[in-house]
């Protein structure tokens, strides 16, 4: 989220709302003692959406990022030549790109091609 621009105070509010989250089960009417989430949000919560969407937009960000370093070569379509690599429509993204090895290998090691992005 800092590469993208968000604010130091603004990120740890996020975290702190990912973190101090704590939940109890009801057992037989009873609640439990509560306990901490370890994963993300829960199901529901009104925080996840726009988490989502940051979180594509990174995605989003480093596709753009791999292209332009010539790691990712999407597909030219139409007329004009648009050149096409992803697709995002609510929770999903479809890839879009020339057959080669080397494509398909940097498409699938994203760590890698942040990495070589970040040098």
């Amino acid at each position: 989220m800092k590469s993208m621009g968000f604010g130091e105070k603004w990120i740890k509010w996020i975290n702190s709302c990912l973190k101090s989250t704590t939940i109890s089960i009801l057992v037989n009417g009873s609640p439990t003692d509560e306990f901490s989430l370890s994963r993300g949000v829960r199901q529901g919560d009104p925080l996840s959406p726009f988490l989502f969407i940051i979180a594509e937009e990174g995605l989003n960000i480093l596709a753009k990022a791999a292209i332009e370093k010539g790691l990712f070569k999407g597909l030219k379509v139409g007329a004009n030549n648009v050149n096409v690599s992803h697709l995002q429509y609510a929770d999903d993204t479809i890839f879009f790109g020339e057959w080669s090895r080397i494509n398909a290998l940097n498409l699938r090691n994203y760590s890698n091609v942040l990495n070589y992005l970040r040098a």
